[in-house]
């Protein structure tokens, strides 16, 4: 079955941060695909990976420079989260980065190293198209109160 999520993270050591997608996506039983792929190492992988995907949303998981996200969207047209990693800085160079896109090639963004919520946001985009997932997820912010 084809990913409805794909999660590029632009480093090996971004596996933690995965993790806390993968561990989510994996609860609300959402099929996803997994990459590594830096943006500035394999622009040619990214751009392959990202043209070729059948995903509804793509998660892209960034430190430093955190280019990657901002790369992803510019080569599609479907929704891209941004995480920024923890690195030098705090992470805040990261979030500067993803932040601050141009006009026309949004990223959404959520927290340093927030990769829950990262999963969390990309079920509410395929949620919108599928009310037993809109159901699971209003079950999950009933549990998960407090």
């Amino acid at each position: 079955m084809a990913e409805k999520i794909l999660i590029l993270s632009g480093s090996k050591s971004d596996a933690e941060i995965v993790k806390k997608i993968t561990d989510v996506l994996d609860e609300f039983k959402v099929e996803y695909k997994c990459e590594v792929a830096s943006a500035h190492r394999n622009p040619e992988k990214v751009e392959k990976l990202v043209k070729s995907t059948f995903a509804e949303a793509i998660i892209a998981v960034a430190g430093l420079s955190a280019a990657l996200p901002g790369v992803v969207a510019s080569h599609t047209l479907i929704p891209v989260i941004g995480v920024p990693v923890s690195s030098k800085l705090s992470g805040l160079d990261a979030l500067l980065s993803i932040v601050q896109m141009p006009p026309g090639v949004p990223v959404a963004t959520v927290g340093i190293d927030n990769g829950k919520n990262a999963a969390i946001l990309a079920i509410q985009i395929l949620a919108l198209n599928d009310k037993g997932l809109e159901k699971k997820l209003l079950e999950y912010r009933e549990k998960n109160k407090g």
